[in-house]
């Protein structure tokens, strides 16, 4: 039997790990674009349709992977998901669109109660952390609170003509048979991909020494940022920065009450369970950087492309602290 060095096992974990995200980028596609079909072939509005089913498709990876490690008994790769992809939505995705175009974002009183919907989850879970564990009780009021979020959404939507499905991408569908098998099949991808990308987490953690939630606040969470990226860069390129802003808000929103609040429905997330860093210092830099997103947009009302090469550095800059402090 062939006996593997630790050069080749890294080289296999790692292999896992970017197959899982693979499989998970190009499935979320296939179910968003499924979801979005169904939906508007049964009247659905487009607005209601880009707020929930775009919105909890682009999530639906990092609630997969997040479930499953929390499962697999490594809740540090569930938070540090979640406080890493929101991390990478701000600094990443909306600095790479700050150097393509200028966003701009009308500073309205719709603006501002989105902006305090996303500080105050993320300022939730700050305190969550915290007190360090994350039990059911708390995930059910985060499912609750995410749903009456939805509902002030929706209730807006309703005073509100419907916008043509210009802002949603064209379906590649044809029927409804295409749309149901191609859900189903990246459904049962995303699921496959989450397993493949949560076990390479693990062992690549494992082989250079450095806590899972490391490689979750870092490689994992681009990975399953890769969504809003795509949905964030082809807006911007068609001049709908609102859609943008909107899809940023909205996912960081989703990955702290849905994916949070079901993976600790389903198993608490427990008191010492998940290394201290992510409580005293990373998920209190995220809520740093949504504050300062927030307040970018409060007083400038938009993002230029000095302001998203800022964002880029600083998340560069972030990568380079979770690595040296951990390798140290």
């Amino acid at each position: 039997m062939v006996e593997l060095t630790s050069y080749d096992s890294l080289i296999l974990a790692l292999g896992s790990l970017f197959f899982g995200l693979f499989l998970l980028v190009r499935a979320g596609g296939w179910v968003i674009d499924s979801a979005v079909y169904i939906a508007t072939h049964r009247g659905v509005s487009p607005m209601v349709v880009g707020f929930t089913v775009v919105a909890f498709g682009t999530s639906f990876p990092e609630l997969v992977v997040s479930v499953l490690a929390n499962l697999q008994g490594s809740p540090g790769i569930s938070l540090g998901n979640v406080i890493g992809s929101n991390i990478a939505n701000i600094l990443f995705i909306l600095g790479c669109c700050g150097l393509l175009v200028t966003l701009r974002a009308s500073r309205t009183g719709v603006l501002f109660v989105d902006l305090g919907f996303l500080l105050l989850s993320t300022l939730w879970l700050a305190l969550l952390m915290g007190g360090g564990e994350i039990g059911r009780g708390a995930g059910l009021l985060m499912l609750v609170a995410l749903l009456g979020i939805v509902g002030v959404q929706y209730h807006r939507t309703r005073s509100k003509k419907d916008e043509p499905a210009a802002e949603l991408e064209t379906s590649k569908h044809q029927n409804d048979f295409s749309a149901f098998s191609f859900l189903m099949l990246g459904l049962v991808s995303i699921a496959a991909g989450a397993e493949f990308l949560v076990k390479g987490a693990q062992f690549s953690a494992h082989l250079a020494g450095v806590p899972d939630s490391v490689i979750a606040l870092t490689i994992v969470a681009v990975g399953t940022s890769l969504p809003e990226l795509s949905t964030s860069i082809i807006a911007c390129r068609r001049g709908q920065d609102g859609l943008v802003i909107g899809n940023i808000i909205g996912s960081n929103i989703f990955n702290v009450l849905m994916i949070l609040g079901v993976t600790s429905l389903i198993k608490p997330i427990e008191q010492g369970s998940f290394p201290e860093t992510l409580a005293h210092t990373d998920v209190w830099f995220v809520l740093a950087v949504t504050l300062v997103f927030s307040i970018v947009f409060a007083v400038t009302g938009k993002i230029n492309r000095l302001t998203g090469f800022l964002f880029c550095l600083v998340y560069f800059v972030y990568n380079v602290y979770v690595y040296a402090v951990n390798l140290a």
